[in-house]
């Protein structure tokens, strides 16, 4: 690891992102002729462009708590870590439901900041393949600011963990990971998409440089960070090369499962098959807790990865990024089997 806090910690992790209300809808694949952008991955939209989406919906869509960092974040909490997030909300009844759902999973919701604005939203579409593709209106988060960050935000949490959309916003991004470092935390980024990738591919390998210990990423975002391998499917060879930059890589390859590398190791993550696959809504979130769960608890690369590997199972099995109630006490049960 590159940073170190030797005083006590309140919390073993923060989120900082932005915490997204996701409005979840099966649609067929013609519905998608309608919406503007390509299939798959995330765009932005004003509210106008929403609003047109949602009312052309055959029905309501379903409402669940997301964004990348915050369904990292409420996974970590339900599996026993002490959890906090950076983000803004609204003021509206959106933002109080998103506050009330991470405090009930285990959050703290202390760190939130607010705005005079509609909380962000996401409409993700799922089609009958079980891919989703989403479109996202930022409202009161993307008036998150550099000057509204501070070490205070991070004081007393050993570890930050980063989605991958805030690099959309490199000033922010680069408060965000400034404060984390002088607190003392330790830090992951999870790479969140190929557009990510493509407009930040600078700053990413900027902080590669200068220390993350841990970064995600699937096989679209591995392949926009060395463009040169595009067509090359040797991902144990691309997680060992992301690793040269000294930190933990983790390069996950959905129903293949997963190659994870730090230093001199190299280990292949072996995937546990889902009955059936709903939505992958949230599957890799998910699967980034609980490989943090074992990285913070100082278990072994292959360890973290099988609860990493549980989690992203279970998602895709439900509608949504949340992992329902009836699930965790079995997930505890292989938790405290791989410590």
């Amino acid at each position: 690891m590159f940073t170190n806090n030797t005083l006590p910690h309140s919390f073993d992790l923060i989120g900082v992102g932005s915490p997204i209300m996701d409005l979840l809808a099966q649609v067929p694949e013609s519905f998608l002729a309608t919406v503007a952008g390509a299939k798959g991955g995330m765009v932005l939209i004003d509210p106008a462009e929403m609003e047109l989406i949602v009312s052309r919906l055959e029905k309501s869509p379903a409402t669940v708590a997301g964004g990348s960092a915050g369904n990292t974040a409420v996974s970590a909490a339900r599996l026993g870590l002490r959890t906090t997030f950076l983000g803004k909300l609204g003021n509206d009844s959106t933002a109080a439901a998103y506050r009330s759902h991470f405090s009930a999973a285990g959050g703290d919701s202390s760190r939130f900041k607010t705005a005079e604005l509609a909380n962000a939203r996401c409409v993700s579409l799922i089609t009958p393949d079980s891919q989703r593709t989403m479109r996202t209106c930022l409202g009161a988060a993307m008036t998150l600011g550099p000057s509204e960050i501070g070490v205070k935000d991070f004081v007393g949490c050993r570890h930050a963990h980063i989605e991958g959309y805030l690099l959309f916003n490199p000033d922010l991004a680069n408060a965000v990971v400034a404060a984390a470092r002088a607190a003392g935390c330790t830090l992951s980024i999870d790479l969140a998409s190929f557009e990510v990738v493509n407009a930040a591919r600078d700053w990413i390998f900027t902080q590669l440089r200068t220390g993350i210990d841990v970064v995600f990423a699937n096989e679209d975002e591995i392949h926009a960070l060395f463009p040169d391998q595009v067509g090359q499917q040797n991902y144990a060879t691309l997680a060992r090369r992301l690793a040269e930059f000294g930190g933990t890589a983790a390069v996950k390859i959905g129903k293949d499962g997963a190659w994870i590398a730090r230093g001199s190791e190299l280990h292949r993550i072996e995937p546990i098959a889902a009955p059936e696959v709903l939505d992958t809504t949230g599957a890799g979130d998910a699967w980034a807790a609980g490989f943090l769960y074992g990285h913070l608890k100082g278990w072994s690369l292959p360890a973290s990865g099988a609860l990493g590997s549980r989690l992203g199972s279970e998602c895709v099995r439900h509608l949504g990024p949340a992992i329902p109630e009836s699930k965790w006490a079995e997930i505890h049960v292989l938790a405290r089997a791989l410590s």
